[in-house]
């Protein structure tokens, strides 16, 4: 049996296809408030899910001011903080889902490549009717996407627009209170004050109580895996990291669109940072449409180095390895 290789793979998405694409992938296009389970011994989490059903009455029907209770009050925005799988994606696409239309769903890499494929005006104009945008993973590692999503939620906002967003305090940071919370102002300062912000406590729901990640798995064993399993592709890690250079990173979810299961051979640690930031992207995009991997070669969790998390990008690469680890435990569940 032959397998597919996602280098082979030619993704091409048109600007009408980035718009109508802005929807809560696979994972989460069953998340509802009334599927949400708050932990006991997290109140913070009950108290977001209450507010965020407020937040969805709001925009739904909003208050009427004026002599004749014609103009609608802007339902305003609401920032989830918190740490790695405590549930704010969970609540974001619950969110969206009790919303009425239009409305738009992404994480923040997709609205910064949405507006790198349309331009900033086009974005603005096609966007601007929306009830709701929900930006997951807000990043305030990279000034200039920081300062052009701020710029985004800022003419948005202006045009009436509900805003969600999420994004994430660092495990060793959680003690300290609203970290992100006051980073995320502090970057958005024009826009700050327009924001509620909701803490989200908890552990890594990905990794409580779970087993130490898979091992990799012997070539020769990789390779049978990937040639019985329907839909599967097998790439060599280093030809994949050369391909992804060559894609534009909005393409990154049609790349596996139709992909079963990923095998990635000869895996090592990313060798420089720009690549590390791809592989981000396409984790995000597996993870997405909870694709299982497979690999060989070093573990999944060595794949940046600790150079990288203790870097400037550190959130990324922490999350991405959480959602690899957690697709690796399926691909060997799988076998």
């Amino acid at each position: 049996m032959s397998v597919a290789h996602l280098v082979d793979v030619q993704p091409v998405v048109s600007p009408d296809e980035l718009i109508d694409g802005l929807v809560p992938p696979p994972r989460f296009q069953a998340a509802r408030f009334s599927t949400y389970r708050p932990a006991p011994t997290e109140p913070s989490q009950q108290a977001a899910l209450t507010e965020l059903e407020a937040f969805a009455g709001r925009i739904t029907t909003p208050k009427k001011t004026g002599l004749f209770r014609k103009t609608a009050v802007p339902a305003g925005a609401v920032y989830l903080d918190g740490g790695f799988g405590v549930g704010k994606t969970h609540l974001l696409a619950s969110l969206w889902h009790a919303v009425p239309g239009p409305k738009a769903y992404g994480t923040f890499v997709e609205y910064t490549n949405l507006v790198g494929a349309l331009g900033f005006a086009e974005t603005v104009r096609r966007l601007s009717g929306h009830r709701l945008l929900a930006v997951d993973e807000f990043e305030l590692d990279d000034p200039g996407d920081t300062m052009l999503m701020t710029r985004l939620l800022g003419a948005l906002s202006d045009a009436g627009v509900a805003l969600c967003a999420t994004s994430n305090t660092l495990p060793d940071k959680l003690g300290e209170g609203r970290f992100a919370a006051d980073d995320f102002k502090r970057e958005i300062r024009g826009l700050s004050e327009r924001f509620t912000t909701l803490r989200v406590d908890g552990p890594d729901f990905r990794h409580a109580g779970l087993a130490q990640a898979p091992a990799p798995l012997p070539e020769a064993e990789l390779l049978a895996l990937a040639e019985s399993t329907p839909g599967a592709t097998l790439d060599g890690f280093a030809q994949l990291t050369a391909r992804l250079s060559q894609l534009h990173q909005s393409t990154y979810g049609r790349l596996v669109l139709e992909t079963e299961a990923v095998h990635i051979g000869d895996v090592t640690a990313i060798p420089d940072q720009a690549s590390a930031l791809r592989w981000v992207v396409l984790i995000d995009r597996l993870y997405d449409r909870t694709v299982p991997v497979r690999s060989s070669g070093a573990p999944l969790d060595e794949l940046f180095t600790p150079e990288m998390l203790r870097g400037g990008y550190r959130k990324k690469y922490l999350r991405a390895t959480s959602r690899v680890l957690a697709l690796a435990r399926d691909g060997a569940a799988a076998t």
